[in-house]
């Protein structure tokens, strides 16, 4: 009978073991885990956040020099404009360079000369023969006789 209950006290003490084991390593663990996968999450969010402000910081810089060229564009306009004023020798120069200062509308292309015509033919790159007369690769081409 001895041998019996050995037999089953055995196994139930390493079951009730093995479960306080567990219990306790399933209690650590996943403290640690939670924290660690946290900790990453912050670390990341504090990345993105350092990521956004430097794009705003980016995107003031550009605004202000963007506002700095359109201002020296401006006083380069007026510049040119008083020294057309101020310089040119008569009223049709002065009109004439004013205009082209202040003529913000894109121009219109220039039509052509002479349109194309329909059956234009290429350029060639020899010079065309009759029939009967010697081509340039004839020994006599080109000689008087």
């Amino acid at each position: 009978m001895e041998h019996s209950l050995l037999v089953w006290l055995l196994p139930t003490l390493a079951l009730v073991a093995g479960v306080a084991i567990g219990f306790l390593v399933a209690r650590l663990l996943p403290n640690a885990a939670p924290n660690r996968t946290q900790r990453q999450l912050d670390d990341i969010q504090e990345r993105f956040d350092s990521y956004q402000n430097e794009v705003v910081t980016h995107f003031n810089s550009t605004a202000t020099l963007v506002k700095k060229l359109t201002q020296s564009y401006q006083e380069v306009q007026d510049h040119l404009a008083d020294g057309a004023n101020r310089l040119a020798l008569d009223d049709i120069t002065r009109q004439r360079l004013l205009a082209a200062l202040h003529s913000d509308a894109p121009q219109a292309p220039r039509e052509r000369l002479t349109p194309p015509r329909e059956n234009q033919e290429p350029p060639r790159d020899y010079a065309p023969k009759t029939p009967d007369a010697p081509g340039m690769l004839d020994e006599h081409y080109g000689l008087k006789k």
